[in-house]
C-alpha cells in the first residue's frame, strides 16, 4: 500500500499557524512581486476569488478588511512543511517528498494495522504538533492514492483519510473522478480523451490496454492506465528526483541593462544548483530564457531561450552560474525592457555515477568546488539562507547618469508575514 499526505491549502495553512484569528476567514497568498493570487482558503474560494486573479483586481473587488492578503513567504512554508515531513518520517517505514506540500509513503509491513485509523491519527498528530491540516489517501498504487487524497480533502465524512483497498472502492472512486483530474493525464491528453467520450477515470480504465497503446503510444499514459487498474508501476526513484529544475521570476518592474539581468540570473542559477545538491544530483545542461512584457503592446517585444551543455555534469554553484552568464550574454539584446528571466537545468543524473570527460583536465577544480559548496551549504543551513552568496548574486543600486537602477529589493512583498521559527528578529513575544 502507498499513501500520500497532502497539506490542505498549504500556503494559507502556513500563514494561519501563527495567525489563528484567521481560521474561518477568507485568506489569499500572492505570487512573487505580489502579482496575482496563487493560494486561497476555502472561504476565499466561496467568495469567488479565482486562482491567478491579479492583485489590483482583488483590491478593487474585495476590500482589505474582507480578505486577508499575504505575500509569498517560502522561508516560512519550507520550514513548516519540513516539520510535517519530519513527523511522517517517524510514522512511516519509507517516504519520499514529492513537492513542498505532498509526501508519498510506502506502507509495506503495516498490513497488521488498521490503516484508516493510522491515517486519522497521523492527521491529528500533524495538526497538534505543527498546526497544519493534512489530507491522506491510501491505495495500492500511487495514482489511486492521489485520487484517495482528493476525496479525503473534499468530503469531511472521511475524517481526513480515505482508503481505497478493494476493487469495489476502486471502481466507485473511478466513476466519481473526472478524467482531467487524474494524475499523469495532462490538459492536452484530457481534451483528447474527452473528445473520444472519456469523461471519468472509470471510462479510461475500462478500455483495453491495446487501445491505449495504439491511440497514444505514450509510456506515461499507459502507466497511468495500469495504475488506475490497480497495478503498481510508477518507480519510486523516478518521483523522488526531478528530471529538470526551473527557477524563474517576473521582475519588480522592468530591466534593460545587462548587469541588472546578470544579478537576477545569478540568483536563479544558484538556487538551481542548491536544489541539485539537495537531491544528490548533477545537471549536464544549463539553459536561460528571457522575455519582455507581453502585455505592454506599446513596447518592442522579444523572447529567447538557449542552453549550454557542460563537459562534465555539475551541481557547483560557480559552474552553474558561469554557464548561465554565458548563455545570457548570447541571448541579451540591448534596447528592450525585460520583464522576466529564468534558469533551467536539465540532463539530471545521480551525483554518484558521473563519468568525467576524457579531455576534461579540471578534476582538481571540480573537487575544490564541491568542497566549497559543502561548506557554504553548511553555513547557510546553520545561519540562514543566503548568509554566504556569490558576489554576482548581490543586488546593488547603480548610480550615475544614464544608468538604470537594479532593484535593491529584488522582490516586492508588501504583505509578507514574519518568520518566527527561523529568525531571532521575528520571534514571538508573549504577553
Amino acid at each position: 500500500m502507498y499513501g500520500i499526505i497532502d497539506c490542505d491549502n498549504c500556503y494559507v495553512s502556513c500563514e494561519r499557524v501563527f495567525r489563528p484569528d484567521l481560521n474561518g476567514k477568507p485568506v489569499v497568498v500572492l505570487s512573487n512581486n505580489d502579482g496575482c493570487v496563487v493560494a486561497r482558503s476555502n472561504e476565499a474560494k466561496r467568495l469567488g476569488i479565482k486562482a491567478g486573479m491579479p492583485y489590483f483586481q482583488l483590491a478593487q473587488q474585495f476590500p482589505p478588511q474582507q480578505v486577508a492578503v499575504f505575500s509569498s513567504n517560502y522561508e516560512l512554508y519550507g520550514e513548516l512543511t519540513g516539520r510535517v515531513v519530519e513527523i511522517i518520517r517517524h510514522e512511516a517505514p519509507a517516504y519520499f517528498r514529492y513537492s513542498i506540500d505532498e509526501c508519498f509513503v510506502c506502507l509495506d509491513g503495516m498490513d497488521h494495522l488498521d490503516l484508516k485509523q493510522w491515517g486519522e491519527r497521523l492527521h491529528e498528530k500533524v495538526k497538534r504538533c505543527v498546526g497544519m491540516p493534512v489530507s491522506i489517501g491510501l491505495a495500492p498504487t500511487k495514482t489511486l492514492a492521489k485520487m484517495a487524497s482528493h476525496f479525503a480533502k473534499k468530503y469531511p465524512g472521511y475524517r481526513h483519510c480515505c482508503v481505497i483497498d478493494s476493487d469495489e472502492k476502486r471502481e466507485k472512486a473511478l466513476r466519481l473522478y473526472p478524467i482531467e483530474e487524474v494524475w499523469g493525464i495532462g490538459r492536452r491528453y484530457a481534451a483528447r480523451l474527452q473528445s473520444m467520450g472519456v469523461r471519468t477515470a472509470y471510462d479510461f480504465a475500462a478500455h483495453h490496454g491495446d487501445w491505449v497503446r495504439a491511440v497514444f503510444n505514450n509510456v506515461v499514459i499507459l502507466r497511468t492506465w495500469r495504475e488506475l487498474n490497480g497495478e503498481d508501476c510508477v518507480p519510486d526513484e523516478e518521483m523522488a528526483k526531478k528530471k529538470s529544475i526551473c527557477t524563474s521570476r517576473s521582475f519588480n518592474g522592468m530591466i534593460s541593462d545587462l548587469d541588472g539581468l546578470m544579478t537576477h540570473v545569478s540568483n536563479y542559477a544558484a538556487r538551481c544548483a542548491q536544489k541539485l545538491r539537495s537531491q544528490h544530483t548533477m545537471a549536464s545542461v544549463v539553459s536561460v530564457f528571457l522575455h519582455t512584457n507581453a502585455f505592454r503592446e506599446d513596447l518592442p517585444q522579444y523572447w529567447n531561450f538557449q542552453e549550454k551543455r557542460l563537459v562534465t555534469p555539475s551541481a557547483s554553484t560557480i559552474t552553474i552560474v558561469e554557464a548561465a552568464h554565458e548563455v545570457l550574454r548570447q541571448i541579451y539584446i540591448p534596447g528592450y525592457q525585460y520583464k522576466k528571466a529564468g534558469v533551467i537545468v536539465m540532463g539530471i543524473s545521480p551525483d554518484n555515477a558521473i563519468q568525467q570527460d576524457l579531455f576534461d583536465v579540471s578534476a582538481d577544480q571540480i573537487k575544490r568546488r564541491m568542497r566549497l559548496d559543502a561548506v557554504v551549504d553548511r553555513i547557510n543551513r546553520v545561519n540562514g539562507t543566503e548568509t554566504v552568496v556569490l558576489g554576482s548574486q548581490q543586488y546593488t543600486r547603480h548610480g550615475g547618469k544614464g544608468k538604470a537602477d537594479v532593484f535593491a529589493n529584488a522582490i516586492r512583498h508588501d504583505f509578507r508575514s514574519k518568520n518566527p521559527t527561523t529568525r531571532w528578529s521575528d520571534i514571538i513575544h508573549l504577553k
